[in-house]
């Protein structure tokens, strides 16, 4: 027997016709017409090559094969019942998961520890990944399984993926304390004739804040030009260079804070998701969470 050609349909019908005894009272159960019971019954007739009920009288009574396929084909059906049941019901105190994310060095660092004490105490036994996914692999990672949530301060447009905006932030420009340019503040003359460390994850093209400078018919001076946020800190710390990073990300460091000398859009950070698990409970559950974690994220 081909069990790749099995079609647990049939031990549906099997199991109605069995406990109601007619072709007619199954066909009612299984809100289906006669003729398509008798189809069914005639397939798995061929496939067990048995007859599995013979008619006596207006009842139909198992054979022998159908009296002992009957209590693991009923135990089956119930397993995957509830298997379907299950998969609708999550329980985040008793559910042992991993979800998997990719996010940069930035939202790492400001969002995972604040999702992480949430879920230890109503979540225990779940746990979170983050891993680098190129943005060209993003939604095939996603539709595969490998990849939960992709989260960037980027607009990120699929017809494939759900979008949700999770918060929205603010370029400051840091600088180590007591600079010695910088007694006066953060004017843009001083803005332009320092040092920069730029952060990009392209290794060419303008960012948010040369766009804004070539508006002003300006342009700063890079000395460095890195991939992530994280490692700013310390170089400012250890030199005369600023640098412009996201206020909730600069606010932990022992150094100086400056407002931007010059206007510049408000960051914003989208959570994104997969067509396919959009109406997932446990899914639902999980960007419930980081929604209400985000809340006291602002700008200020």
């Amino acid at each position: 027997m081909n069990l790749h050609r099995i079609d647990l349909n049939l031990f549906a019908v099997f199991d109605a016709i069995y406990t109601a005894g007619s072709l007619t009272k199954a066909a009612d159960v299984l809100c289906i017409t006669q003729p398509a019971v008798s189809n069914s019954l005639a397939r798995l007739r061929e496939m067990l090559n048995d007859p599995l009920f013979v008619r006596t009288g207006h009842s139909m009574t198992p054979t022998p094969v159908a009296q002992n396929i009957i209590g693991p084909a009923r135990e089956a059906l119930g397993l995957l019942r509830k298997s379907v049941q299950e998969s609708h019901i999550f329980d985040p105190l008793k559910a042992e998961k991993t979800y998997s994310f990719a996010t940069r060095d930035l939202l790492e660092a400001t969002i995972m520890p604040r999702l992480l004490a949430l879920l230890q105490k109503s979540a225990p036994k779940i746990s979170v990944t983050n891993y680098e996914v190129s943005r060209k692999n993003i939604v095939s990672a996603m539709a595969s399984g490998n990849l939960d949530f992709y989260a960037d301060a980027s607009s990120f447009s699929d017809q494939y993926l759900c979008k949700q905006k999770l918060a929205q932030d603010r370029f400051v420009v840091i600088a180590r304390k007591n600079h010695p340019d910088l007694t006066n503040g953060m004017s843009l003359e001083a803005f332009l004739r320092l040092g920069h460390i730029n952060v990009s994850q392209r290794r060419t093209g303008p960012g948010p804040i040369e766009v804004a400078l070539d508006k002003l018919g300006e342009k700063r001076t890079v000395v460095m030009r890195g991939q992530h946020f994280l490692t700013v800190p310390s170089a400012v710390f250890k030199t005369e260079l600023i640098a412009c990073l996201p206020y909730h990300l600069a606010k932990h460091y022992d150094l100086s804070l400056y407002e931007m000398p010059f206007e510049l859009p408000l960051l914003e950070y989208f959570l994104y998701w997969h067509v396919s698990s959009d109406l997932d409970d446990a899914h639902i559950w999980m960007r419930e969470q980081i929604a209400q974690m985000v809340k006291a994220y602002h700008p200020t």
